[in-house]
């Protein structure tokens, strides 16, 4: 035991007589260990709630039904779930999410507003579309049409249902948000703009409609106009985000969210779901 002792002496004075700090240098070790050991954390995280979940929603696209040919023949009717103008006088907002067209639907939603005021006879949808911005024309489209319709085939689910009193008043401010989206001009795939990035804009400056906008809606997280903090889309909580790439949002309506790379995971505490990109929500079903 005491030579032990006596060679611990003698190694601890060799490392000094060489300039060699001992302390600094286990310091150092360990600091390299919890590096790496970090880093390899992370990375497994990432695969787990990012890459895994997206490629068992690809491996799940690609083995689904069969898509037309030609993705202008799929279904743009009605889904029967908003109320015919017709017969319903009062004023109707509504808001849907459906798979995006071809490939882009594995891990991705496209996003649009319909709106109907008391006494109208048709629907008026608000969205965001990239076809023809490049030769010109404007990414905002607001026009009459199908409220509910599928999405080239897609079948979307309804995030937002109001109706009644007090929803005209809404539905100005619905138009007014649109006229001062800032990119009205701008379309981009990802991270954004594109119509999920104006649906959200919509729901930050209209927090009546406390949107709470999918996992797979790739985009929502791009903050309209260049900034990193905002209100988060159902104006329940607030969100710091990088031009879409990386943030954070924290909101009683979407729970918590990471968004990596245009990626959304996250948990919803007061309607308890997991959320993870691609897959989307898993837990309890949202109710608009």
């Amino acid at each position: 035991m005491e030579g032990n002792r006596y060679s611990i002496r003698i190694g601890r004075k060799r490392f000094k007589e060489t300039g060699i700090n001992i302390d600094a240098a286990n310091t150092d070790t360990v600091t390299r260990w919890w590096f790496w050991h970090g880093l390899g954390g992370l990375s497994f995280l990432f695969l787990l709630f990012f890459l895994l979940p997206v490629g068992l929603s690809v491996a799940v696209h690609m083995l689904g039904q069969p898509q037309p040919v030609n993705w202008w023949e799929a279904r743009q009717d009605s889904t029967n779930q908003a109320p015919d103008p017709l017969t319903t006088p009062e004023a109707v907002i509504q808001v849907y999410a459906a798979r995006a067209v071809s490939w882009r639907g594995a891990v991705g939603v496209h996003t649009w507003v319909a709106v109907k005021p008391a006494g109208a006879s048709h629907y008026t949808r608000l969205e965001v579309m990239g076809w023809g911005v490049r030769h010109g024309r404007q990414a905002v489209r607001i026009q009459a049409g199908v409220p509910d319709g599928y999405w080239f085939g897609s079948q979307p689910d309804k995030l937002v249902d109001l109706r009644g009193a007090g929803v005209d008043e809404i539905i100005a401010r619905i138009y007014a948000a649109a006229d001062h989206y800032p990119h009205r001009h701008e379309y981009r795939i990802w991270p954004g703009p594109n119509s999920n990035t104006f649906t959200a804009y919509i729901g930050r400056r209209v927090p009546e409609l406390q949107l709470h906008l999918p996992p797979t809606a790739i985009g929502k997280d791009y903050l309209a106009g260049g900034g990193i903090a905002a209100l988060a889309p159902s104006g329940t909580g607030f969100q710091l985000s990088l031009y879409g790439l990386a943030g954070l949002l924290v909101s009683l309506e979407e729970g918590i969210e990471i968004n990596l790379l245009g990626l959304t995971a996250g948990i919803d505490v007061v309607q308890p779901a997991l959320k993870l990109p691609g897959l989307g929500r898993i837990g309890v079903p949202l109710r608009p």
